[in-house]
């Protein structure tokens, strides 16, 4: 799929478009780009207009130097939104994704009809800010294949991992210097940037001003982002839905890939 281009926030954004229909906008997580959804994306396309949006410091975007924050990720999505004339979409935020929904829903409330928001939270605890301080020294010291298996540790359940493990071992492999991993995609500064862009992410003081239908999802076996986090947010967002993965962790969204695919996509035509 060919990449289009936007200046917004004074940084041109890469994004891809799939389907018709109303506008969805997919936005990624930590260390990942718009490609990322594609597992979803397939899904959604179907219904909507699809756009998987490669975040600041990410895929084809430009990637200044941080540190990063989620507002200023919020805005760099309400000026895509703006310049290519979307009105009011829904959102789905994975991980930091779904940190960044949340601010462009309080920051840009009149472009936001609904949003789903994937293994996320409103304030990291002074231990999962360690973790993710940690994961950014690590990735600047190791192999690529190194980081990506240590990674999948984290968001990957033992279930799963012992299920998949020459899938995950091929893909540990493909994350080595002859690929990508390597290259421009994703350099340590804007891993960092990204990083502590999850670290201050702090919405706590009027995350109960988000007003849009809000679907929470959360895997029972997180130990990335756990289960309190959305708990919490869904004690916070008047009218928000939440539902469990049980089993799953941090990725369920692939590990139970068919499940969350027909649910969300369910909630996200009803929704708004």
């Amino acid at each position: 799929m060919i990449k289009k281009f936007i200046e917004t926030n004074g940084i041109r954004i890469a994004y891809e478009e799939r389907g018709t229909g109303e506008p969805l906008v997919l936005i990624m997580g930590l260390g990942a780009d718009g490609q990322v959804w594609e597992a979803h994306a397939q899904a959604y396309a179907n219904i909507f207009r699809c756009f998987l949006v490669d975040n600041r410091g990410t895929g084809e975007s430009d990637k200044p130097e941080g540190p990063y924050t989620t507002a200023q990720m919020a805005d760099d999505y309400a000026g895509l939104i703006r310049g290519l004339g979307l009105g009011k979409v829904r959102l789905a935020g994975i991980s930091m994704g779904g940190a960044i929904a949340q601010q462009i829903a309080l920051r840009h409330p009149d472009l936001v009809r609904s949003m789903v928001l994937v293994c996320t939270w409103a304030k990291f605890s002074p231990y999962a800010a360690t973790v993710f301080e940690n994961l950014s020294k690590v990735r600047a010291v190791v192999k690529p294949e190194d980081f990506q298996e240590l990674l999948f540790l984290w968001i990957w359940t033992p279930e799963w991992t012992n299920a998949h493990s020459a899938e995950l071992k091929a893909a540990i492999q493909s994350s080595g210097p002859d690929t990508a991993a390597r290259g421009d995609w994703m350099p340590q500064h804007a891993f960092a940037a990204q990083a502590s862009a999850c670290i201050t992410h702090d919405t706590t003081a009027n995350v109960h001003e988000i007003k849009v239908p809000c679907l929470i999802t959360i895997g029972s076996a997180d130990i990335f982002t756990p289960m309190s986090y959305s708990e919490y947010l869904h004690s916070r967002i008047a009218g928000s839905k939440l539902k469990v993965f049980g089993r799953w962790g941090h990725v369920h969204h692939w590990e139970a890939v068919e499940e969350f695919n027909s649910s969300t996509l369910e909630w996200l035509v009803t929704s708004g």
